[in-house]
C-alpha cells in the first residue's frame, strides 16, 4: 500500500527575501487620488491552469482598477506548488501576488510575505466588509498578528447542498415509503432489506451493499471522514477531534470509531461491503457506482456527484443518492450543516517584493467589493446575466447550456475562473439582495433530478437540507476548521506519521475476522503512543489554543 500524507491530500483537493524582514510592515503613504494606470502584476496560483487574462470579466477588472495579471501555474515536472515555491525561495524571487496553498507556511519562514494588516486598514474598506468579525481568524498565529493571507474559502458560506456522512440510494428509500435511516443501526437494515428484494440490476449485475474507495488518498474521504461525522457525529476538523474544553485528540483513537470500524468489519465479513473495497482504484470506485449497483456508500458530495451525472445521462435518477444525517447512535446530531465559520490555511498573499503593494492591496479590495464580487461569479450583465423587474439576476438557457457543457466556460468568460481570489460563500447576498453567487436555494430547488423533487414531495420538504439538523441550532465555534490552518511543517509530518499508521491499520481491522478485530485495534492504538501519539495531541492542541477566538 502506497504511502499518502495528509500533505499529499491537500495538495490533491487543495532563503529569506530581500526588502522585508519577517514580521515587519513598512509605511505607506496614502494616495491623493484614485490611480487607474495601466500596471501589471505577476500572480502564481498553485491550482488550475486557465491563466488567460485576455476575456471579459477580466478586462472588466482591468477597466475598474488598472490592473492586469501575468498568471502562472504549476509547472514543475510533478505539477507540485511546492517545488515551485521552493525555487523561488532559493532564488529569493517572487511574484507580486501568490496563492500556495500548503506551501504558504513555507513562504512565511522565508519572509516572503507581506503583513498586510496596516495596508487592509488603510486601503481595505471591502476587505474588512468581506470578513467582517471573522478578519481576526485571518491573523498567523504562533505570537504573530499580522495579516499574511486572504482566505480563498466563501465568506459566511451556507449549506445548501450535502451528501451528508453517508449515502443510500433513492430507490431503496422509496421502496421505503420514505423512511429514511438516520443511524447506523437502520441504515444497515435498509440496505439488507433492499438487497434481499433486488440482488441483481436489471441488467444482471450483482448489487452490492456499501463501497468505499480506500486504495489511496480518497480513503481520508470515504473511509476517514464518515468516521468522525458518524462515529462522534463531530464536525469536519480533518483528523482531529476537539473536546469541549478545545483538547484536541486524533480521532482514529476515539472508542466510538473502534465501534463503527466493527461495525465495517461486520459488514464486510456478512458480504455488505465491497470485498474490493480497500484495493480497487478511485477510477473503478466511481465506475462502480455510475453503473447503478452500489446501494450505500460514505462519501462526500463532490466525490461521487461524478458517477450522479453518468447516472443521470442513463436514465436511472433512482440510482443517485440522497445524503443522510447518519450517525452511530440514536441520541447524537448530525453536524454536516453546521457552519464552522471562515476556513484560513490557503489564501491571496502579496509578496514582500511586490511591486506595489498599495496598487495590489486595492487590487484585491476590488475584487471584495460588491462590484467585483457580482462581475467575478457571474459575469457581465447583458451578455452573462440579465435582470428581472425584481432586479434579480438570470441566466438564459443558452448560457446555462454553455456553462454546463462547455469545457472552455470558465476561461473563456472569466467567470469563477481564477482559483485563489478571495470570494463570498454561496447562499450570501449583498445588503440590497442581490446574491453574490449562482448558487442559490432557488437554483439548488430548480435543479434538482426527478428523484429528488419526488422525495421532497414525499417528505414534504423544500430543500434535501431539511432532513438535516440546521445550521442555525449550532454555535458558531470560536476556531475555523483545524484542517484549513497553516501548520509548523514539523506537526504536519508527525500528522502524516499517525495516518501512515491508522490508514493500513484500519483497513486490517476491517478486513480480519470479527474475533481479531479488537487485537488489531489495540495494536494499532500501541503503534500509535509509540510514536509520539500523546505529544501530537498536546502540540495541536497548544496549536488549536492560540487560534480561538474569545
Amino acid at each position: 500500500m502506497k504511502k499518502i500524507t495528509r500533505r499529499d491530500f491537500l495538495k490533491g483537493s487543495a532563503a529569506g527575501a530581500a526588502g522585508i524582514a519577517l514580521g515587519a510592515m513598512p509605511v505607506f503613504a496614502a494616495a491623493e487620488e484614485e490611480d487607474l494606470s495601466p500596471i501589471t502584476f505577476d500572480m502564481y496560483l498553485a491550482d488550475n491552469t486557465n491563466g488567460n487574462w485576455d476575456n471579459p470579466v477580466a478586462n472588466a477588472i482591468t477597466e475598474a482598477t488598472g490592473v492586469s495579471l501575468n498568471i502562472t501555474y504549476p509547472v514543475t515536472s510533478t505539477g507540485d506548488p511546492g517545488e515551485d515555491v521552493a525555487l523561488m525561495i532559493a532564488s529569493a524571487d517572487y511574484p507580486d501576488l501568490i496563492y500556495a496553498k500548503t506551501s504558504a507556511t513555507d513562504l512565511y519562514d522565508a519572509g516572503a510575505l507581506l503583513d498586510m494588516t496596516d495596508l487592509i486598514e488603510e486601503y481595505g474598506p471591502n476587505i474588512k466588509k468581506m470578513y467582517g468579525d471573522e478578519l481576526e481568524k485571518l491573523k498567523w498565529g504562533n505570537g504573530d498578528d499580522g495579516i499574511y493571507q486572504l482566505s480563498y474559502a466563501g465568506v459566511g458560506a451556507v449549506t445548501l447542498t450535502t451528501g451528508g456522512s453517508a449515502q443510500i440510494q433513492w430507490a431503496a428509500v422509496e421502496e421505503n415509503n420514505y423512511e429514511y435511516p438516520t443511524t447506523v443501526a437502520e441504515y444497515e437494515a435498509l440496505i439488507k432489506q433492499y438487497l434481499e428484494n433486488h440482488p441483481t440490476t436489471d441488467d444482471g449485475l450483482d448489487m452490492i451493499g456499501i463501497t468505499i474507495s480506500a486504495a489511496d488518498w480518497h480513503w481520508m474521504i470515504t473511509l476517514g471522514n464518515p468516521a468522525g461525522f458518524i462515529a462522534d457525529a463531530a464536525e469536519d476538523n480533518g483528523q482531529w477531534l476537539i473536546d469541549e474544553d478545545y483538547n484536541v485528540i486524533y480521532k482514529h483513537t476515539s472508542e466510538n470509531e473502534r465501534e463503527y470500524f466493527r461495525w465495517l468489519c461486520r459488514m464486510y465479513n456478512e458480504g455488505i461491503l465491497d470485498p474490493d473495497f480497500a484495493t480497487q482504484t478511485d477510477d473503478d470506485y466511481i465506475a462502480k457506482i455510475a453503473t447503478g449497483r452500489v446501494v450505500g456508500i460514505l462519501d462526500s458530495e463532490w466525490h461521487y456527484n461524478q458517477a450522479e451525472s453518468v447516472l443521470l445521462a442513463d436514465g436511472k435518477p433512482d440510482q443517485t443518492y440522497l445524503g443522510l444525517p447518519l450517525t452511530l447512535y440514536d441520541d447524537q446530531v448530525s453536524k454536516c450543516l453546521l457552519y464552522q465559520g471562515l476556513t484560513v490555511g490557503y489564501g491571496m498573499a502579496i509578496s514582500s517584493t511586490c511591486s506595489d503593494p498599495v496598487r495590489a492591496i486595492k487590487f484585491l479590495d476590488y475584487l471584495c467589493s460588491d462590484e467585483g464580487q457580482i462581475l467575478y461569479h457571474w459575469g457581465v450583465e447583458g451578455v452573462n446575466y440579465f435582470l428581472d423587474d425584481d432586479g434579480q439576476p438570470y441566466r438564459t438557457e443558452e448560457e446555462i447550456n454553455a456553462y454546463n457543457t462547455d469545457t472552455n466556460y470558465a476561461k473563456d468568460t472569466g467567470i469563477e475562473n481564477y482559483t485563489g481570489f478571495p470570494i463570498y460563500g454561496t447562499g450570501t447576498y449583498t445588503e440590497d439582495g442581490f446574491p453574490y453567487t449562482r448558487t442559490t436555494r432557488e437554483s439548488v430547488i430548480e435543479n434538482y433530478n426527478e428523484a429528488e423533487q419526488k422525495g421532497c414531495e414525499a417528505l414534504g420538504i423544500e430543500m434535501l437540507t431539511d432532513i438535516f439538523p440546521q445550521a442555525d441550532e449550532f454555535e458558531l465555534l470560536p476556531y475555523s476548521a483545524l484542517w484549513g490552518y497553516q501548520q509548523p511543517a514539523e506537526l504536519g509530518a508527525a500528522e502524516d506519521l499517525l495516518d501512515e499508521i491508522a490508514w493500513p491499520a484500519m483497513v486490517k481491522a476491517v478486513t480480519g475476522s470479527e474475533d481479531d478485530f479488537d487485537a488489531t485495534w489495540d495494536a494499532m492504538l500501541a503503534e500509535l503512543e509509540a510514536n509520539g501519539l500523546e505529544d501530537v495531541e498536546a502540540q495541536m492542541t497548544e496549536f488549536l489554543a492560540e487560534k480561538i477566538i474569545e
